[in-house]
This record gives structure tokens, C-alpha cells and sequence, in this order.
């Protein structure tokens, strides 16, 4: 037999552990106090050498522990679960690093580009379910004035794709931002609107946000970020609602964005002019309080000039362009937000 050693033990039928001296006899580990005999076979690492607990097929709650390191007798017929060096002492340290690599770059690659496809592989209407059940009635804030929401339904209709409806809805905050919701919803904040100083510059900022919808770029970035635990419901509502609200594209998702927006401008006859415009504003941060807010849309929009030019060379000479809006429904949509006898945003 082998240096006998302390260990502990739960017999899987009384909830009390007591103290064992067990030692090594041929296959079996030996129960000194009692005379039990165990089977190295029947043991069952718990965990690793640091751990060193061990289990018992076929006796669910067994246990045994040692106090102490055993000796290298007994050590060397227990099951041990080796979690490090494993795969380099089969392979090599070169081949584990070089596996190792490789296993590194599927994962980025997949979570940069896997979840875009993910995302198109959910169906539209877990999306719908999801959007609904994370952005309620958005805190009490939506601002319902009939005749500002009438125009901006109208000017989202000129824009969406057919047969492709967005549910559009003006926020009471002053942020100078919009965003997009799953479920193809877009969210204007109220401080947009009194920054703008044309609906046709609403109107470019809309279409792009139409292109995240149509592309499914929140699914696809709420995928990246939290994983499939959405699908479960096992993220937390707030830190979604928070990443959406400090969420950045990648610049290919803001080009396709731009496209799209320049798309549904051409199509609804709007002059893309007046967002090459708000966008140039954007770039050269003036240094007035309005373009001290636009930089909320700044941080999570980032524009380039490039992309600023994209508006301004898809505009045309001639002949002229239809409005985003009359100017009545420019002037109901700025005052959405506006309570009973109160006035809306100043003009500009």
C-alpha cells in the first residue's frame, strides 16, 4: 500500500462530509477508517490538480477531497483533468500557437461578418416582437401632435422602399441624433429637428436611417455586441437601449447607408443638396451652440468627406426638385413636441 493521506468525504447519502485516510491498494483507492475499496476506474475528476475533488460513477453526490497534494503513488492512479498543456504537449508549441492563431481569426471574422448574416436570418416578425418589447412607448417621451406626425408619415412613405412600412416616431429630447430600433423603427430626437434648417435635411438623415433599417444593420450590431442572448432574452434592456443610443456602424454599413439615403431621395424627387449641407456642417464643427449639439450626431454618425461629397455630386442641375415638405407640414412637424398653446422650435 501507499503513504497513506487526509481527505475528505461526501458519501452521496447523508448531507455531512467527515474525514477520511485513504491510501493506494493495486486499482483501488482504500477507505482506511472503513476498509471501503474504490476503483480508480469508477473516479471522476471534478475539476484540476489545484481542484482536487473527485467524483463517483454511478453515486450522484459522492465526493472526495484531499487536503493535501498526495503522494506521488496515489497521485499517479487518480483521473486528473489536465486543462493546460494538453494540446501543446500532443501537437507542439509551434502547431498549438499556430492552431491557436487560426481558432483567433475565425472567431473576428465571424463576429464581424457572421453576424450580418445571422441577423438576415432572423425572421422579421421575432424582430418586430423584439423592437415593440424594448422601446414601448419609449419612456413617456413620444411626442404625438397629429398634425406633425401626419407629415412625417408622409415624407417616410415617399422614402421607404414599397411594400416596406417604418414605424417613425419624434422623441421630447434635445439631442441633435436619430436611431434606429429592431423592427424596423427609427427614432428622431426632438433636438434634430430644431437643428435642421430645411425638411429636406431631415429628409437625408431619415433615408439613412431607412438604410440601416432595410439592412438590418441594428440586428446585426446588437448580434456583435451582446450575442445570441437576444434571441433568448437573456441581454439586459437597458444596456441594449444604451448601446443603441451610443451605437457606431462600421464605415461600409454608413456607405451603404448613404446609398440607400441618396436611393430614396432620387426616387421621392428630394434634392440630396441640403444633407451635403447639414453634413458639411457637421465636419466643420462651427462654433456656435446649435453645432456644439450636432456633434451627438457627429459621435455616433462619423462622417467623412467623402461621404459628404456623395450628396453633394448625386445632386442635379435641372430640372428643379419637389420639396420634402410644404411648409405647413414643415412647420407642424418642428412643433410635433410642442404642447396646447405653446410654440415649437424657433425658425431658423
Amino acid at each position: 500500500m501507499a503513504e497513506p493521506v487526509a481527505a475528505w468525504l461526501y458519501d452521496g447519502v447523508t448531507a455531512e462530509s467527515r474525514n477520511v485516510t485513504v491510501t493506494r491498494d493495486g486499482p483501488d483507492l482504500v477507505l482506511m477508517e472503513s476498509g471501503d475499496r474504490v476503483p480508480f476506474a469508477s473516479l471522476k475528476p471534478m475539476g484540476d490538480r489545484q481542484t482536487m475533488v473527485f467524483g463517483r460513477a454511478g453515486m450522484d453526490g459522492w465526493r472526495l477531497g484531499f487536503v493535501d497534494p498526495p503522494p506521488v503513488a496515489l497521485s499517479a492512479a487518480l483521473p486528473w483533468q489536465e486543462h493546460h498543456g494538453g494540446l501543446i504537449d500532443r501537437v507542439g508549441l509551434v502547431a498549438a500557437v499556430l492552431i491557436g492563431l487560426a481558432l483567433a481569426t475565425i472567431v473576428v471574422v465571424g463576429l464581424t461578418q457572421g453576424t450580418a448574416l445571422v441577423a438576415r436570418l432572423i425572421p422579421e416578425k421575432w424582430e418586430l416582437a423584439f423592437g415593440d418589447a424594448m422601446s414601448g412607448d419609449l419612456g413617456g417621451r413620444v411626442c404625438a401632435a397629429p398634425a406633425g406626425q401626419r407629415a412625417l408619415d408622409r415624407l417616410a412613405s415617399r422614402l421607404a422602399v414599397p411594400g416596406s412600412p417604418v414605424r417613425i416616431r419624434v422623441v421630447d429630447l434635445g439631442l441633435v441624433n436619430a436611431v434606429t430600433l429592431p423592427g424596423r423603427q427609427v427614432v428622431i430626437f426632438r433636438g434634430l429637428l430644431g437643428a435642421a434648417r430645411s425638411p429636406d435635411e431631415v429628409a437625408g438623415v431619415l433615408g439613412h436611417e431607412l438604410g440601416h433599417v432595410d439592412n438590418r444593420d441594428v440586428m446585426t450590431g446588437l448580434l456583435r455586441d451582446f450575442g445570441i442572448s437576444l434571441l433568448i432574452g437573456g441581454a439586459d434592456g437597458g444596456k441594449i437601449a444604451n448601446a443603441l443610443l451610443s451605437s457606431r456602424y462600421g464605415r461600409a454599413a454608413e456607405r451603404a447607408a448613404d446609398a440607400h439615403a441618396i436611393g430614396a431621395l432620387a426616387r421621392a424627387d428630394i434634392s440630396p443638396a441640403d444633407t451635403a449641407a447639414f453634413f458639411d456642417r457637421l465636419g466643420r464643427r462651427e462654433p456656435d451652440a446649435v453645432a456644439g449639439k450636432l456633434l451627438t450626431y457627429l459621435s455616433t454618425h462619423p462622417l467623412s468627406a467623402e461621404r459628404r461629397r456623395a450628396f453633394l455630386t448625386a445632386t442635379r442641375r435641372a430640372p428643379p426638385y419637389r420639396p420634402a415638405m410644404s411648409a405647413e407640414e414643415w412647420q407642424a412637424l418642428r412643433a410635433i413636441c410642442a404642447r396646447p398653446g405653446t410654440a415649437g422650435p424657433a425658425q431658423r
